[in-house]
């Protein structure tokens, strides 16, 4: 059976969790005071969840983080170091054939406080004029049409055709919380932070792969602010950073250390890895990236398990193909060690695992999907920066 997805603030908790005869469990995203501090999953009996000891259940589940909230709260400390005045922001959706996913995102970013926020959508390689005319329908966005397929060439639009200092990303199948770009642009006090990612939650585990994804990958990266440097993090290791589904960077970041690599991500031969190489230059230059709990973000993962098999496999081919290029153009030559690594303390053992089948290991295919997609992927690098230095030459030849 499927599993809930609620929302519950520990100030606040309803009597008792009904309504639930369609599910066997809750997953429950903890807040207090409107903060998250963790989560839980809960068994659900009868159509009810948590009938005894919900919040003494919630409170053991939620941990540190909300011990750590609380002392805050008690003795008026912020960890955040002082804001500075807010940036001005530009919300970039980059979108490819999908109305109904755009709708529901246009809809949560309609219930974002309006704080002068521009609201982009970025339509890439559209095959129909659907996505225009819903774009039009909502007074505060504006629409651009990028012709060249690839979500890193509509990411760069996207920087290019901001008003705001701040370019935040969403996805079009993501619905962001109501405080969610106000949690991105309270992480750009400090100059020397180009980049703030968010926590991204599912907005349903409604089939096995939904859950699958969560249970195996996720984007998912906990309840404590985190800030990433050079001299403490290894800049080629970016996946507990956060992901391009919820991220916002400097439109500065076009001249401190350039564009998102146009070879990378959804739309070309590597599938994913554009803003991981891009978190990966970041600190290699020097600069930092916050990840801010508080900028909370609704994932619809994938529905089926072709497509979850298809979304590791791309993650896999993401990975290697951004390594590949970090080791040809960046010239890193630790990216062999950093590759091996991930292999032998990630991969082997989840391999391993897998094999003798024990609870709880990740299924077979899914660990093969994204270990064949790791073998492909500085071969899939290699052709797309092929296709897109022909496109640059064709774009210079005289008319």
């Amino acid at each position: 059976m499927p599993t809930a997805v609620l929302d519950l603030d520990l100030r606040e908790l309803p009597d008792g969790l009904d309504g639930l005869d369609a599910y066997d469990r809750a997953f429950v995203l903890i807040r207090w005071r409107g903060r998250p501090v963790g989560q839980a999953v809960l068994p659900v009996t009868g159509g009810r969840a948590g009938t005894e000891g919900l919040r003494e259940t919630l409170i053991e589940a939620a941990g540190w983080p909300l011990r750590e909230r609380w002392l805050h709260d008690h003795l008026g400390w912020d960890a955040a170091p002082p804001a500075g005045p807010r940036p001005s922001a530009t919300v970039a959706v980059c979108t490819r054939d999908r109305p109904e996913d755009l709708r529901a995102c246009l809809a949560a970013l309609m219930r974002l406080p309006d704080d002068g926020q521009e609201i982009l959508v970025v339509d890439n390689c559209p095959a129909s004029g659907e996505t225009e005319r819903l774009a039009a329908s909502h007074g505060r966005v504006r629409y651009v049409r990028e012709d060249r397929p690839g979500l890193d060439v509509a990411r760069n639009r996207a920087l290019r055709e901001a008003r705001g200092e701040v370019v935040a990303f969403t996805d079009d199948d993501a619905a962001p919380d109501p405080g969610w770009l106000r949690a991105l642009l309270a992480g750009f006090g400090d100059r020397q932070v180009l980049c703030v990612t968010g926590l991204t939650l599912p907005a349903e585990l409604e089939t096995a792969a939904q859950e699958g994804f969560e249970r195996y990958g996720g984007f998912g990266r906990g309840f404590t602010r985190t800030a990433f440097d050079s001299r403490s993090h290894d800049p080629l290791v970016t996946g507990g950073i956060g992901a391009g589904v919820n991220m916002a960077v400097r439109r500065s970041v076009l001249h401190e250390i350039g564009p998102f690599d146009e070879a990378l991500d959804a739309g070309t031969p590597t599938r994913s890895g554009g803003d991981h190489e891009l978190f990966t230059r970041i600190l290699a230059a020097g600069y930092r990236i916050v990840y801010e709990p508080e900028a909370i973000n609704w994932h619809r993962h994938r529905r089926t398990w072709e497509e979850l098999r298809a979304t590791l496999y791309g993650y896999g081919v993401g990975v290697y193909a951004a390594w590949t290029r970090s080791l040809l153009v960046e010239g890193e030559l630790s990216v062999p060690a950093a590759a091996w690594g991930w292999f032998l303390h990630g991969q082997l053992r989840r391999l391993a695992v897998s094999l003798l089948r024990r609870p709880g290991s990740m299924p077979l295919d899914l660990v093969m999907a994204e270990l064949r997609g790791c073998a492909a992927g500085p071969f899939a690098y290699l052709r797309s920066r092929r296709r897109v230095s022909a496109h640059l030459r064709a774009e210079a030849r005289p008319a």
